[in-house]
């Protein structure tokens, strides 16, 4: 039986709870650090034991982040943990399914995917670390590279503008967005928290710093110095409308805390297919029996 609570064993839950043997071999001051430790506390929050949390990611460093939990992980294919996540939620409704990944892993080869699990509303928390480069093939410019970014890959400067995670799921109607930072721990295991009881697609955009080939304006010391706290502005995070108009700041202000919960939440997809399976074995069980194949030709005399 799956449990809900943090004492199910008798004990509350820690964050050691869910540290695994392997040590994470990020860069040092890599920004993943402080998202892993936020994870940690946030699943020791939640209470629910590793056995019944799957963890699902994609290529990348970031994506290395299941195999330092003690819960089931899963590395797939560049772009693809959504809908893997997907499956296992659909094929195991109990399960706790948490999804990682990078800027890249997500909003170039995997971007096609986030509509569409946002639209199905899956019970999903997806946390992407956002760095606006390319880590960990030794930093091309990504997704959410700002325009005129030098790398390898654009040494006159990129000239794309940028992906605005924030904007895009919002605009595709995520119930659940939020952005936070790894040199506020406190403030991103609360959010990490808040996303997974979220009951539907929770999307949390982590800017974590890369450190390696991340802009030096943008580390975690400078992060500290510039990020606003939504709650601190006074921002309803019912209000969708102003969300949007703080996520289009995306690049220019560091705002960190919840910019829209669905005071309202739709079902969730996995909520959706329970009813129709459960309406069709109520069906099948109230049916007539089926005709035999004498009933369907009777003979005569």
């Amino acid at each position: 039986m799956i449990s809900t609570d943090a004492t199910c064993a008798g004990t509350a839950a820690t964050p050691k709870d869910f540290k695994s043997p392997l040590k994470p071999i990020w860069c040092p001051g890599c920004g993943d650090y402080g998202v892993l430790n936020a994870l940690y506390r946030a699943l020791a929050a939640i209470g629910r034991p590793p056995h019944e949390i799957a963890f699902v990611s994609g290529i990348g460093c970031s994506s290395r982040i299941p195999g330092y939990t003690t819960a089931y992980g899963f590395n797939t294919v560049h772009g693809r943990a959504l809908p893997i996540a997907q499956g296992i939620k659909l094929a195991n409704p109990e399960l706790l399914v948490l999804v990682a990944g990078g800027d890249g892993d997500g909003f170039s080869i995997g971007g096609g995917h986030v509509p569409h699990a946002i639209r199905r509303n899956a019970d999903l928390t997806y946390i992407v670390m956002d760095n606006q480069v390319y880590g960990l093939t030794k930093g091309q410019v990504s997704p959410t590279s700002p325009r005129g970014t030098r790398a390898r890959s654009s040494v006159y400067g990129s000239m794309e503008s940028p992906v605005n995670p924030l904007l895009y799921t919002l605009a595709y109607g995520a119930g659940f967005v939020a952005q936070g930072i790894p040199g506020d721990l406190d403030g991103l295991a609360a959010i990490i928290e808040e996303g997974i009881r979220y009951p539907g697609f929770a999307f949390i955009n982590v800017q974590s710093p890369c450190v390696s080939f991340g802009e030096p304006d943008n580390q975690v010391k400078v992060q500290r110095t510039r990020m606003r706290k939504l709650a601190a502005e006074g921002h309803d995070p019912s209000n969708r409308l102003r969300a949007i108009e703080l996520a289009q700041d995306y690049g220019q202000e560091l705002y960190t805390g919840v910019f829209y919960r669905n005071p309202n939440p739709p079902p969730t997809h996995g909520s959706q297919v329970k009813a129709l399976q459960d309406e069709r074995k109520a069906l099948k069980a109230g049916a007539p029996p089926a005709l035999s194949e004498t009933d369907n030709h009777p003979t005569c005399c």
